[in-house]
């Protein structure tokens, strides 16, 4: 009979990682097939070539994931996220994919995803405490 242990760490080595990851990918594509998982990112600069703002996530199985979206400060109120979402949002289209998802606690943030046709579907109070964190969602 074999043992096991449970570990419980802040810091885990590349390698760990990659363990797990290939391991659940590996079962996702066993028991749904392959994610086409393809990374997605939307980069804005200024007149200097700074990133002033941007957009990171991936499409898979049909579904683009905008993980982070970020802008400047300075860049703020301008319609940036519009643009940088429908600038991943074409990407996507030419990937195949038929909708979007992302989350927010940000109450300025969730405005403006909700002004771009996404629409919440779920969420999860006091995350972080005082906010609520929305799931929100768009066909594309």
């Amino acid at each position: 009979m074999s043992t096991t242990t449970v570990t419980v760490t802040a810091e885990a080595t590349p390698d760990e990682l990659a363990a797990i990851a290939g391991g659940l990918t590996a079962f996702n594509e066993a028991d749904v097939g392959p994610s086409g998982r393809v990374a997605l990112i939307v980069l804005v600069r200024d007149e200097n070539g700074a990133i002033v703002g941007g957009i990171s996530g991936y499409t898979a199985w049909g579904w683009l994931y905008v993980q982070w979206l970020w802008i400047a400060e300075a860049q703020r109120g301008r319609g940036m996220a519009g643009q940088m979402l429908g600038a991943a949002e074409a990407e996507a289209r030419q990937r195949g994919c038929h909708g979007a998802y992302i989350d927010t606690f940000n109450p300025v943030a969730l405005r403006a995803y909700q002004r771009q046709g996404y629409v919440p579907f779920g969420e999860l109070a006091n995350f972080p405490p005082g906010r609520a964190r929305t799931f929100l969602q768009k066909a594309l």
